[in-house]
């Protein structure tokens, strides 16, 4: 009997164990291939743009009886509204910041923006879209080293070989198709930009502004400069350019757009800088060559290491243009 127990008790542990395993393994399915879990894709949200990052910050931060968010199009995007502290407004300054800066910058777009309301100006900073033609990199072609035909004496040792011939063809198409996707971007960038300063104008319109000014600074003063010599809008009367610069690799340049403005200009540098200076002069000399230009140029001394004063300085000349004192 007792060797029985001993034969026995093994298998009646494995009937035991034998159940709960396949128990486990029934409970616990792999997916299907074909089930909705396993063959949705993960929908990732776009990446904010740096611009609407940066508008975003500001939301949080300023009073909310100064945010303002205009249409240009399809798209949404933050000004910045200060009324003028007068019961007569004189008008309304649109300020168009550069890059880098967003409608509050600290540098001008943010002393500006506060300070102009004290003077009887109303101020509408607006933020700009980024670039998008920036962020398109040149494509590198990788080319097969030349293979180099060898040297019989009876032929031109320069001539290319086919291969090298079919790389260079290969290259070329690629440069054309770069310049091309590059040329159609900054396209639509300057659309973009010309709609956000439409969107203002039509803002200050309706706040019944008398007089309409477009400010830029920096690369803002290109756009600024570029959106009013080719559309020319009836309700902008003056423009002001800060520091102006031209955008990288943009066309045309800030000195051809100077010989086109037919509205009153004021052209706001710091002498300090040599390329400035030289830049600032090439600008009023082409000014000169419209006989209907208004074209007034500025000249501020920077103040390094005094930020306040150099701010007041600015915004004390742009006031004192754009409200100039009568004589005597």
């Amino acid at each position: 009997m007792p060797i029985v127990y001993h034969l026995a008790l093994p298998a009646l542990c494995l009937s035991l164990i034998l159940p709960c395993a396949f128990s486990v393994k029934a409970a616990d399915p792999a997916p299907a291939a074909d089930s909705p879990a396993a063959s949705a894709p993960t929908q990732r949200q776009p990446l904010l743009e740096r611009s609407q990052e940066d508008a975003a910050a500001l939301e949080r931060t300023l009073p909310a009886q100064e945010q303002q968010q205009l249409q240009a199009g399809s798209e949404t995007f933050l000004a910045l509204w200060k009324p003028a502290n007068t019961a007569e407004p004189k008008g309304a300054v649109i300020i168009v910041p550069g890059v880098g800066e967003t409608a509050d910058s600290p540098q001008a777009i943010g002393p500006l923006r506060r300070k102009l309301p004290d003077a009887g100006w109303s101020s509408l900073s607006i933020t700009l879209p980024d670039l998008q033609s920036d962020a398109i990199a040149p494509r590198v072609l990788e080319v097969p080293p030349a293979i180099k035909a060898p040297d019989t004496g009876t032929k031109d040792s320069t001539t290319s070989t086919p291969i090298e011939q079919a790389a260079g063809g290969e290259a070329d198409v690629a440069d054309k198709a770069v310049v091309e996707s590059v040329d159609e971007q900054r396209r639509v960038d300057a659309e973009r930009i010309f709609a956000r300063i439409d969107a203002a104008v039509a803002y200050a319109e309706g706040q019944s502004a008398r007089s309409i000014v477009v400010l830029g600074h920096g690369t803002g003063g290109y756009w600024a400069a570029r959106y009013l010599s080719e559309k020319q809008p009836p309700q902008v009367e003056k423009l002001v350019m800060v520091a102006v610069k031209t955008p990288a690799s943009t066309k045309p340049e800030l000195v051809e757009l100077a010989s086109t403005l037919k509205l009153p200009t004021a052209d706001i540098f710091y002498m300090d800088k040599p390329l400035d200076r030289d830049e600032a002069l090439k600008r009023l000399q082409a000014s000169k060559r419209l006989k209907t230009a208004a074209f007034s140029q500025v000249s501020l001394k920077a103040l390094p290491g005094n930020a306040k004063d150099q701010q007041e300085q600015l915004v004390r000349r742009v006031r004192g243009w754009l409200s100039p004192q009568p004589a005597g």
